[in-house]
């Protein structure tokens, strides 16, 4: 059985249909304190996935840790997180005393309530693997870069695709060599949440389609101090490709008065700059792991 919550039902629906589960819905209510109240299918099958994606992610992980606990007692054997967009793995290391490594914390939290962890691109860095961070029998990682890079194909000719930062190697290389185009990445010095300083890749930008891509766009401030900087060297045209578009509000008209032409995203967080959906490769990825 897929498991979801109402805000995720459309796409958790698509998931259950393309991999013949039954879908059922978790009765959610909040109390006038705050407090949640979950109600899960009784009993469960033996094998369970559970879809919910952890953008704006404090509450949504009490959601995850009362609803594992209640599919265990329930008849939950094997209990598979389907996560497409995982939290807190940017803090790795504490970058001063005192700070909270949460990476490891959530990711423990994690292990401890499921067998499997499937998410898209998560934001490693330091660490080498899903596996070093949520220490689960199947972590398993997708990557929406090969699916923006197609889009991108029926979109674009003649492509250059950067990348804003030095972050964004790992999937601009990947897009890139799928459709053999140029591409780079840019040199970032962060002087705080949304002030940043852009260097541009050595590369010919005069003329040039160009599409940054990056694995999440939040406040936009990166892209778009980015795509003045390409504009201003020649660029064509500067669209922007990403796997996770959590877009804080203000972002989107950030990136217009900046010049982006076009945004494509994956269905990974829901947005209006939904071009490609991660479905298919989820369902392909869970079907040897649910035939076990």
């Amino acid at each position: 059985m897929l498991l979801c919550f109402e805000d995720e039902e459309a796409i958790a629906q698509r998931a259950a249909e393309a991999i013949d589960l039954p879908l059922a819905r978790i009765q959610r209510h909040r109390f006038p304190d705050g407090e949640l109240r979950l109600r899960l299918p009784d009993p469960l099958p033996s094998r369970v996935v559970l879809w919910r994606g952890l953008h704006q992610p404090n509450e949504k992980l009490v959601e995850l840790l009362l609803a594992a606990r209640t599919a265990r007692q329930l008849g939950a054997r094997q209990l598979t997180l389907v996560t497409p967009y995982l939290a807190y793995m940017r803090q790795d290391i504490a970058f001063n005393p005192g700070e909270a490594v949460s990476q490891r914390i959530v990711g423990a939290f994690l292990a401890e309530l499921f067998d499997a962890v499937l998410t898209v691109d998560p934001h490693l860095h330091r660490v080498a693997t899903l596996e070093e961070a949520i220490p689960v029998r199947d972590a398993i990682v997708l990557s929406g870069a090969p699916l923006l890079a197609d889009h991108i194909a029926t979109q674009r000719r003649d492509v250059l695709l950067v990348g804003p930062d030095e972050e964004s190697q790992q999937w601009v290389a990947q897009a890139a060599l799928r459709h053999g185009w140029h591409s780079g990445v840019c040199h970032k010095t962060r002087h705080g949440d949304r002030e940043v300083d852009i260097v541009l890749p050595d590369l010919p930008v005069a003329g040039r389609a160009v599409v940054l891509m990056d694995d999440v766009a939040s406040s936009g401030h990166t892209v778009a101090q980015a795509a003045r900087a390409l504009l201003r060297a020649g660029a064509a045209s500067v669209d922007v490709a990403v796997t996770h578009a959590l877009f804080a509000a203000g972002a989107m008209d950030l990136l217009r008065e900046a010049g982006v032409g076009q945004v494509w995203s994956t269905d990974a967080i829901p947005h209006a700059s939904n071009a490609v959906s991660i479905v298919p490769a989820v369902a392909q990825a869970l079907r040897p792991l649910l035939a076990r």
